[in-house]
């Protein structure tokens, strides 16, 4: 079972929120799913600093979520002893997750310009949401009861963060581009996702040598990803084991990989990209070199996030003009991504 640690804090000399109104939509959320018995709701309200240590050490969450006041640079807002605004530091912050980077999983700052915080925060924690903006009563509800019926149905983080900002849009209020997620994939699952593969590991192990699903790899082809079934004329493990050690020439380090990310970082950066859109195609490219840093490197989320960062540029149709810069980089990036990296031409 996995806590959920909602905390809230509204401080009497701040603009009063609807706390009341987001933490009854979540347990609702919750409460509607299927899965509705692997979570349990921890809430505290009138946060006050002591109270932030308390609760993190007694409740053990998997997941904590902040609803109240940011000030950006200045922190988050908790409440002192007389009930009015106390602020933490992002550096005070981050220190504190540390302390518990084995344990939670997940942070949202459902807090104005709180994306400093959750910057500081991402050191230690590998999914962290904040705000980039002040963000209103309505997108800040909305946002959460959308994240928790998808984490309901057993979506992973970053999953359940597109489909909040989408429940944004969809209620036609312009500020789905406020929340900001910083995240790395892990290897740790969603209860919910360990059930169905323990599941399907039965039912495979039970099925005839023949009868068992031939191996996938993600094909990446201008910006989309299609699964490509691996037979004799495909490139299976074994193959691309043997590709490699054919071709050393071809075998990158993880600072060569870096390094590659980087370069296309730098297109990005210098690229006439929007603002938004450029925040986010940097978001992911960062992601992106995070997931190849890791002890066992996520090849796999690596290359979905150099998509990710490229679909932005088809978006805008920046892609045919920066193409001959970003070609050779991912051409290099192929045989270590271990996808079949065509040329963005093929977009």
């Amino acid at each position: 079972m996995k806590t959920i640690l909602i905390l809230l804090s509204n401080p009497k000399d701040s603009v009063q929120l609807r706390l009341g109104e987001e933490i009854r939509e979540i347990k609702a959320a919750l409460k509607q799913s299927k899965n509705r018995d692997q979570f349990e709701i921890v809430s505290e309200s009138a946060v006050r600093v002591q109270e932030l240590r308390r609760t993190l050490l007694e409740y053990k969450p998997t997941i904590v979520h902040f609803s109240g006041h940011g000030a950006g640079s200045d922190g988050l807002i908790l409440e002192n002893d007389a009930g009015e605004s106390q602020y933490v530091s992002s550096d005070a912050l981050g220190k504190l997750f540390k302390q518990f980077q084995q344990q939670v999983q997940c942070v949202i700052l459902n807090a104005c310009y709180s994306e400093k915080q959750a910057l500081a925060i991402h050191q230690y924690i590998d999914c962290v949401i904040g705000m980039n903006q002040a963000v209103g009563d309505e997108a800040a509800i909305h946002f959460s009861t959308a994240f928790y019926e998808a984490l309901g149905v057993g979506k992973a983080y970053d999953e359940c963060f597109n489909f909040a900002c989408n429940s944004i849009d969809l209620e036609g209020i312009p500020e789905s581009d406020t929340p900001q997620i910083r995240y790395r994939h892990r290897h740790y699952i969603s209860d919910i996702q360990e059930s169905q593969q323990a599941q399907n590991t039965d039912n495979s192990s039970s099925q005839p040598m023949s009868e068992k699903p031939v191996n996938q790899s993600m094909n990446f082809s201008g910006g989309t990803f299609s699964k490509v079934q691996l037979g004799q004329a495909g490139r299976d493990l074994t193959q691309t084991q043997k590709f490699n050690s054919d071709n050393p020439e071809k075998q990158l380090t993880v600072t060569e990989v870096v390094t590659l990310i980087q370069k296309i970082e730098a297109i990005f950066r210098n690229s006439d990209l929007p603002e938004k859109q450029q925040e986010k195609a940097l978001n992911y490219l960062e992601n992106a070199q995070e997931a190849v840093q890791e002890d066992e490197p996520d090849k796999s989320y690596a290359a979905k996030s150099l998509q990710k960062a490229n679909k932005l540029l088809q978006d805008t149709d920046l892609l045919v003009e920066l193409r001959t810069q970003l070609e050779p980089l991912y051409t290099q990036l192929e045989p270590w991504l271990e996808v079949e990296a065509q040329t963005l031409s093929n977009s």
